[in-house]
């Protein structure tokens, strides 16, 4: 007989794997860690077998766990394109998207391809910028959804993704610290930017701002052509680029939280709600760089 596998496990299970922590996810479905606990559980005993491997300090998942992350985002897209279809209101109208530049470079727009393509009544209206700004943007009124990073600290916004800051070059990058670094840099204000910084200053070495540009396109035109190092998310530098090890001799870097965020003006509209599932049914996977 086929076990019918419920929706609010699988979304559990979805949270836990985006946010790598029983903690994290709980907060993020508004729910206490032992119902975290208790609804892997449930799926485990469900499925038969261990999806999750958890010890005292991490956790991570069993291939089974793997495999069922990839079961459980197609069964929730259905289950939410069902929803609306027999609800007899397809979501409609425009929302304002507001996309962390470096974002373009991952799998987000074949995302909203996808929707658009599900919900043909939903227009968009997409703004592509620097996170600082976005958030400015959201605070003003101007967006109804943004999916960007945010400070450490910062709690707000659904955490998609936990990632790694690292030192990105080339294959040919040698660091001289017996002179100021080469930096290329986002206009101020910006995380990457202020992260690296305080990283150096805190090793007391000396940088310059070698290349300041707009953009992630400029940012991996000033890397790729040499002219100095940077900063980015671990799971978002492209082929160009090179992550620099610890034979460069460069400082530690923090993590960077890659989040969705709603305007609570925005949060029950069904076009709204139906996105925010597209893009957290998708996972963590959707916020990395993309192999096309």
């Amino acid at each position: 007989m086929t076990v019918p596998y419920d929706p609010e496990l699988l979304a559990t299970l979805l949270a836990v794997e985006q946010t790598g922590s029983f903690t994290q996810a709980a907060a993020r479905l508004r729910i206490r860690q032992p119902t975290v606990s208790q609804h892997i559980r449930r799926l485990e005993q469900q499925v038969g077998r261990t999806l999750v491997h958890r010890t005292t300090h991490s956790l991570a998942l069993t291939p089974d766990g793997e495999a069922m992350i990839g079961f459980a985002r197609t069964i929730l897209a259905a289950h939410e394109q069902a929803a609306a279809y027999f609800s007899g209101s397809q979501p409609r109208g425009r929302l304002r998207i507001g996309m962390s530049d470096d974002l373009a470079l991952t799998r987000l727009p074949q995302i909203l391809r996808e929707f658009r393509r599900d919900y043909p009544m939903v227009d968009f209206y997409l703004t592509v910028e620097q996170s600082r700004v976005l958030h400015e943007w959201m605070a003003n009124d101007k967006l109804d959804v943004l999916v960007g990073k945010r400070t450490p600290g910062d709690e707000r916004g659904q955490l998609v993704k936990r990632d790694r800051l690292v030192w990105v070059g080339t294959p040919a990058t040698k660091i001289d610290l017996t002179k100021p670094v080469p930096l290329v840099v986002y206009a101020a204000p910006s995380l990457s930017r202020s992260e690296m910084r305080k990283a150096l200053n805190r090793a007391q070495i000396p940088y310059r701002s070698a290349c300041v540009c707009r953009g992630v396109n400029g940012l991996i035109a000033g890397v790729a052509a040499g002219i100095g190092i940077s900063v980015m998310a671990a799971s978002l530098v492209p082929a160009q680029l090179t992550t620099l090890g610890p034979a460069h001799r460069l400082p530690e870097l923090g993590h960077i939280d890659l989040v969705l965020l709603v305007n609570p003006r925005a949060e029950e509209r069904p076009a709204a709600k139906a996105l925010i599932a597209a893009i957290l049914a998708s996972g963590s996977r959707s916020l990395s760089a993309s192999t096309t």
